[in-house]
C-alpha cells in the first residue's frame, strides 16, 4: 500500500542543455543533453524517493515519449500507475546560457485528455486497496480538463480519508481550496490571483491574502513559496515566514516540486506542518544548486536543513 500517491495530469520528458551564448540565426553547438521524467507530481515522487519515502506516481502517458518516461521512472525505482493515452507525451526544453547564467525554458503544449481518459485517472486513484495517507496533485491542467476535475479529485480523496496537497494554479487551485484540500502551495503571484488581489508587495498583504483561504469552506493550510526568500506558512494558529538558507543558485527548475517532496516526506514521518515546511524549504533550495532539470541531492538538502536549524528551533531531523 503506497503511503503517498502523486497525480500528474501533464507529464513531460524534460530535456536540458547549455550553450556559451545564444545567437540568433546560427547553428549552435550545445552540451550533451540531459533527459529526465518531468511533470509536477512525477517530480514530487522523484524527490520523495531521494528522501527515502516510497510513492506511486499516477499519470497519463502515450507514444514513444511516454514509454521512455516510464523507463526513466522505473530506473529510479518509482512505482507507477499509468493511464494509456492516444496522444504522445510532450517534451519540454531548458537551455542555459553559460556566459550569463540565464535560463531559457520552453514548455510544449500538452495533448488533450479525453473524458474517458479522465475517468480512468479517477478510477486509478480510487483503485488502491487501501487509500494512501497523502495525495499530491501537482502541475498544470492539459486541454480538455476542466478546473472542476481537480475539485472532483480532492473530494474523492477526502471521502476515502486521504489528505490532499495541491500545487496548481488559477481556477483549478480555487477548486482545490473549495473542495477542502489539506494544503495548497501557491507562489506569490498564484496567491494574488486566487485572492483576487493586486501584487502582494509586502508580508502584510501576503498574510491578508492567505488567511481567508484557511478554515471552514476552505483548505487546511497555505504554504506560499517565495523563491530565494523561502516560504510562508499559514494554518490555524500558525503564521510563519521561513527564510531560505543562503545558496548559490544555478537553476530554479523543479524547486517548487522539491519543496513539496520535502514537506510531504516530513509529514509522512509524523512531523508538524512547521517542521515539514522547513524541510521543504531546504529541499527546494537544494534543487537550485544543480543545473538544468536536476532535482535536489539529499546530502545537500540535509546540509542546508542543518544550517536552518542553527538559526531556528526545530525538532525535525531527516529520517
Amino acid at each position: 500500500m503506497p503511503v503517498v500517491v502523486t497525480l500528474t495530469l501533464s507529464p513531460a520528458l524534460d530535456k536540458s542543455t547549455s550553450v556559451p551564448v545564444l545567437v540568433p540565426d546560427q547553428k549552435l553547438r550545445c552540451a550533451a543533453p540531459e533527459v529526465a521524467a518531468g511533470g509536477g507530481g512525477i517530480n514530487v515522487s522523484r524527490g520523495l524517493r531521494r528522501l527515502g519515502t516510497l510513492s506511486t506516481a499516477v499519470f497519463p502517458a502515450g507514444g514513444a515519449t511516454g514509454a521512455f518516461l516510464q523507463e526513466l521512472l522505473t530506473a529510479e525505482g518509482i512505482a507507477q500507475c499509468v493511464v494509456p493515452t492516444s496522444a504522445a507525451t510532450r517534451e519540454n526544453f531548458e537551455i542555459e546560457e553559460t556566459s550569463t547564467g540565464r535560463q531559457y525554458r520552453f514548455g510544449m503544449p500538452a495533448a488533450a485528455l479525453s473524458p474517458t481518459e479522465q475517468q480512468r485517472l479517477l478510477d486509478a486513484l480510487a483503485g488502491f486497496v487501501r487509500p494512501p495517507h497523502f495525495l499530491v496533485v501537482s502541475g498544470s491542467l492539459p486541454p480538455g480538463v476542466a478546473p472542476e476535475f481537480l475539485g472532483q479529485v480532492v473530494r474523492q480523496a477526502r471521502a476515502a480519508g486521504t489528505r490532499v496537497v495541491a500545487d496548481t494554479s488559477g481556477p483549478a487551485l480555487r477548486e482545490a481550496v473549495e473542495a477542502g484540500a489539506f494544503l495548497i502551495k501557491p507562489n506569490r503571484e498564484e496567491l494574488a490571483q486566487l485572492a483576487g488581489a493586486g501584487p502582494l508587495a509586502d508580508d502584510a498583504a501576503l498574510l491578508a491574502a492567505a488567511r481567508p483561504l484557511v478554515g471552514p469552506g476552505g483548505c487546511g493550510a497555505v504554504l506560499v513559496s517565495l523563491g530565494a526568500q523561502g516560504a510562508c506558512l499559514v494554518a490555524p494558529g500558525v503564521e510563519e515566514f521561513i527564510a531560505a538558507p543562503p545558496a548559490r543558485r544555478r537553476s530554479t527548475v523543479g524547486a517548487g516540486d522539491s519543496l513539496v517532496a520535502g514537506l510531504v516526506h516530513a509529514l509522512v514521518h509524523g512531523h508538524s506542518l512547521r517542521e515539514a515546511a522547513r524541510l521543504g524549504v531546504a529541499c527546494g533550495t537544494a534543487a537550485t544548486l544543480n543545473p538544468g532539470t536536476e532535482l535536489f541531492q539529499r546530502a545537500e538538502a540535509e546540509a542546508l536543513h542543518r544550517e536552518m536549524l542553527r538559526t531556528m528551533p526545530a525538532e525535525y531531523a531527516l529520517a
